[in-house]
């Protein structure tokens, strides 16, 4: 039996692709930011940390963009838009809502505390729909 060292490479590769793809995806675990994405959907996202590689500066995100920070007010990340930038005593200070939800996230955010920024393509946000239900099925969400 010969080994082929070229196949193994192109699985190698594959997997690499698959592996790097599939941190770039957030499963939407709740209804807060419907219309815009709903349950189970999949957001794709750019990183402000990958492997060292920043792939976006999260003290550069604008009101209108929608990411993923960590909450002080919930154990997983939230994914939410920035609807407004303030200064406090000389810190930029985030206020960030749910498209869905009456008020407000119940604390400003700083940069340090957005670790993602969800990818928009000609101004839409990129989506899959529904895809995502699986993922969450199989967590007990």
């Amino acid at each position: 039996m010969e080994i082929d060292f070229k196949e193994i490479a192109s699985y190698v590769i594959i997997l690499i692709i698959v592996l790097i793809a599939a941190q770039h995806l957030n499963v939407v675990v709740s209804g807060s930011m419907e219309p815009a994405f709903y349950r189970g959907d999949i957001v794709l996202v750019e990183k402000a940390n990958f492997l060292g590689i920043n792939e976006f500066d999260p003290s550069a995100v604008e009101v209108g963009d929608v990411v993923v920070y960590d909450a002080a007010w919930y154990d997983e990340p939230v994914i939410h838009r920035i609807i407004n930038i303030t200064d406090i005593n000389g810190t930029t200070m985030y206020v960030i809502k749910g498209d869905n939800n009456d008020k407000a996230d119940p604390y400003y955010v700083t940069s340090d505390q957005i670790q993602e920024k969800v990818v928009t393509f000609n101004d839409n946000l990129v989506i899959i729909p529904k895809i995502g239900y699986l993922s969450l099925w199989l967590r007990g969400l």
